[in-house]
């Protein structure tokens, strides 16, 4: 896997007039984990709080000038500085991008900068060489389940207890999140799991949430070819 350029990225994620995208430099990360905590009190904790810490950028984040990493840290840029930051990981074994964080200043939300951003990543991530996109939502608020869904998203499932969140009373708890994904290769690609190797419980889930996908048009059904060549039918089972 290889990270695509800016001028890439520039074609695949257009932002509204005004905006752009930049690479994260290292003598803007101070700066960026600043705005961070100010966009976001709450990721003091939980899996965001590493964009509040500048050895989490120092050791594992792609800068630009810098030798490649796996989570690359882009920056939303306006006329008044620094206004958001899109983040994502690679993982090259699984050949699989995960979305880490998109946040957006609040002045700058009603821009829709972020929908923008949502609906680039699948060309991204398949430019940077992934066939499989994920991500979690946070259900404290619907605005980012309804970005993910209209960037053509699946809704997979929920994880109970999977990150942690400051709630109302300053309390820390663990949340429940939703996890999105996109698959970015065609359904010929994937392998389906045999039923008699799963339980009943997960057949059933599976079967709701994938069901067999209808013939192509091109396609001939399996029925109006047996009824053609009975025959043939009879020879190709033998060789199955």
């Amino acid at each position: 896997m290889r990270w695509p350029s800016m001028q890439e990225i520039a074609q695949f994620v257009p932002l509204p007039p005004g905006y752009r995208l930049e690479q994260l430099r290292a003598d803007q990360i101070a700066e960026i984990g600043a705005k961070v905590r100010e966009w976001h009190p709450d990721i003091a904790v939980g899996a965001g709080s590493c964009f509040l810490r500048e050895d989490f950028y120092q050791e594992k984040v792609f800068l630009a000038g810098q030798a490649e990493r796996d989570i690359m840290v882009l920056l939303i840029v306006h006329a008044t500085g620094m206004v958001g930051l899109f983040a994502f990981e690679r993982e090259p074994d699984a050949l699989s991008m995960y979305g880490k964080l998109l946040i957006v200043s609040p002045a700058h939300r009603n821009s829709k900068v972020g929908l923008h951003c949502l609906g680039g990543t699948a060309a991204l991530a398949r430019t940077c060489g992934a066939e499989f996109a994920y991500t979690m939502a946070t259900l404290k608020m619907p605005h980012v389940q309804v970005a993910l869904e209209r960037a053509g998203y699946q809704l997979l499932g929920f994880t109970p207890g999977y990150d942690r969140e400051v709630v109302g009373n300053g309390e820390v708890k663990r949340v429940f999140e939703a996890v999105y994904a996109k698959l970015l290769v065609d359904d010929d690609d994937i392998l389906r799991p045999r039923p008699e190797n799963m339980t009943p419980t997960a057949r059933a889930l599976f079967a709701m949430m994938f069901p067999p996908r209808a013939p192509r048009d091109s396609e001939e059904p399996a029925g109006a070819r047996a009824a053609a060549a009975p025959d043939r039918q009879a020879s190709d089972s033998l060789q199955a």
